[in-house]
């Protein structure tokens, strides 16, 4: 690879960290294209990215953004998933695990927190953003779905007892 393209690959990639809410480090020796190609799918599909880069251009790439503390994880064939939300790619990433033991993720890094693989795992098990969102709009909804049924109540009663009235009266 020339000179010019390393720095063009190391600037790329210290971009990516630089921005990566959450960056997941993997070994992927012995897969497939197309396990590759479905692996990047999924990660395509959350938003996020799986990608291979050299270990020398990529521990040149973490110096000086948050996420230095995992240049230790770049030894041998290593992929790097990356996402702006903190949760989507170790989730994708230790889902895939699961199905194909050929990727074996090594740690990550969210924030400035590096993570060791339980803690990857760990990430991966807590709610998307998206649900998280979701939940607290429930929250915020719960309280005033009650107090319109509270405030519902006398005057449906009200109404029922005059209702009963009426229906006495006319009998």
């Amino acid at each position: 690879m020339e000179k010019a393209k390393k720095v063009e690959v190391v600037e790329d990639l210290k971009g990516v960290f630089s921005e990566a809410g959450s960056v997941v480090v993997a070994h992927y020796s012995g897969m497939t294209v197309a396990q590759m190609s479905t692996l990047r799918a999924r990660m395509r599909a959350e938003g996020a990215s799986f990608q291979v880069a050299k270990n020398r251009l990529a521990m040149r790439a973490l110096e000086g953004t948050p996420a230095a503390g995992i240049a230790h994880l770049f030894k041998g064939p290593t992929g790097i998933a990356v996402s702006k939300d903190p949760v989507s790619a170790s989730k994708i990433a230790v889902a895939y695990a699961r199905e194909n033991d050929k990727l074996v993720i090594l740690g990550g890094v969210v924030g400035t927190q590096a993570l060791d693989v339980n803690g990857v795992k760990a990430l991966a098990e807590l709610p998307s953003l998206d649900q998280l969102r979701a939940k607290i709009v429930g929250l915020l909804q719960a309280p005033a779905t009650k107090i319109a049924g509270v405030l519902q109540a006398p005057a449906g009663q009200l109404a029922r007892v005059l209702s009963a009235y009426a229906n006495k009266e006319a009998a």
